[in-house]
């Protein structure tokens, strides 16, 4: 890597000299901190460091999967990372298991931001082909996009023109799709800037499930909605009216949670509720945001409701042609920082794969045996031992204007 490709940063984050860091997303020029840590210890440490940092499956380390000859030249002609893993379950007596195969994409964009709207979708469609096709080949049962996936990560920029990326659940994105699914008997989830022509154009962000068959199963819309630096994004859209579906599919019940969502512990808990055997959370997030919460949340929403949870998010850095401004003093800018992808797919066990690339697209993929869920929750029992009645008392009333905090002081707090 070339010298030019870094920007010096000190321990208390301000330019220094002596210390370099990459600026293209890398870390100090590895794609991952998993790798960073591989190619930085012995193989006996590593593996030890690895057992704390993703966990085990059953008592083992994940395996990794042997993929077709095809997949992989895929992967290496238009240089995307790809990884696969297999998350195992015990074997039981009385039910045979229920493997799943699973994919999860994420991508930068194909041309610049000042590009025609027109090109820039087809070459964002001609990008993901070959991944898609990487992921068919390979026998991928569900196979999930990024947020937005279809246009660059414009919401924060405030301006109406991105809107013109809008298109209604059937259209010119869900069509593209559907032929793959036909193609590998494949579900996708196609999150997408949803134009409702039914209701006066209203906008969502929205995620469209299309059956193996090539039909569309449902959508669901973002339940939560950031008002966060440039992440304010209620100027496109409000929060989603769909409440928390899961859809049962030929490859178990799935659901989508969006983004911003994964923030709210009871969003999750709804999904699982519903009976979400596996739940995606296409994301757009960068480094500066959130990067310390990415490889807490959706793991621990995982361990927390018996399921599993795919993490997807974009990468790169999007550069606008209008400067904007956050509304936090900080100067005008063009850019919301990198994308730092890191997509990665967890287990009910606490067990993890490694990350996807921080500067690279990538295609993960891992088999899940469906029977886990169960075997924790016979396990470990949250869903016996949780009080959801305490709970629903709570909320009932929290929700009233008069609501007061159950706080018992002591009575001597405040005497002299």
């Amino acid at each position: 890597m070339d010298k030019k490709d870094y920007q010096t940063v000190a321990e208390n984050g301000k330019a220094e000299p002596e210390k370099e860091i990459p600026k293209d997303g890398s870390i100090c020029g590895f794609d991952s901190l998993h790798s960073l840590l591989q190619a930085s210890l012995s193989p006996q440490i590593f593996q030890e460091v690895s057992r704390l940092l993703l966990g085990l499956n059953c008592g083992r380390a994940l395996e990794t999967i042997t993929l077709p000859e095809p997949a992989k030249a895929l992967s290496s002609k238009h240089d995307f990372d790809f990884q696969a893993f297999s998350f195992q379950a015990e074997k039981e007596s009385l039910r045979e298991p229920r493997i799943v195969r699973v994919g999860i994409i994420q991508n930068s964009i194909a041309l610049p931001t000042t590009t025609p709207l027109l090109d820039q979708k087809s070459a964002i469609f001609q990008k993901l082909t070959p991944i898609i096709e990487a992921a068919g080949t390979s026998g991928v049962n569900v196979l999930c996009l990024q947020e937005a996936w279809m246009m660059p990560f414009a919401f924060c920029t405030r301006e109406k023109k991105w809107c013109e990326f809008a298109e209604p659940v059937d259209g010119e994105s869900t069509q593209f799709l559907q032929d793959f699914a036909r193609k590998y008997n494949m579900v996708i989830i196609s999150p997408i800037l949803e134009r409702d022509v039914k209701h006066g154009e209203t906008l969502w962000n929205t995620a469209v499930i299309i059956g193996n068959h090539g039909n569309i199963i449902g959508k669901h819309r973002k339940n939560h909605i950031p008002r966060v630096g440039d992440f304010n994004e209620s100027t496109y859209y409000m929060e989603g009216n769909t409440g928390h579906p899961v859809f049962e599919t030929a490859y178990g019940k799935i659901a989508v949670n969006i983004c911003y969502g994964r923030h709210h512990p009871l969003n999750w808990l709804a999904f699982g509720l519903n009976g979400a055997e596996i739940v995606f959370n296409p994301s757009a997030t960068v480094g500066e945001l959130s990067e310390p919460m990415w490889p807490v949340e959706a793991r621990n929403a995982a361990i927390a409701n018996s399921y599993f949870v795919c993490s997807i998010n974009r990468v790169g850095t999007e550069i606008f042609p209008n400067p904007f401004t956050s509304g936090d003093g900080k100067p005008q800018h063009s850019d919301f920082g990198h994308f730092y992808g890191s997509s990665h797919i967890s287990a009910p066990d606490a067990s993890c794969t490694p990350s996807l690339s921080r500067h690279k697209d990538g295609l993960m993929i891992s088999d899940m045996d469906l029977n886990l869920s169960r075997q924790l929750k016979d396990k470990w029992g949250f869903r016996m031992t949780a009080r959801y009645e305490m709970y629903s008392d709570l909320l009932a009333h929290y929700l009233k204007p008069d609501f007061e905090p159950q706080v018992l002081s002591d009575p001597l707090l405040h005497k002299n």
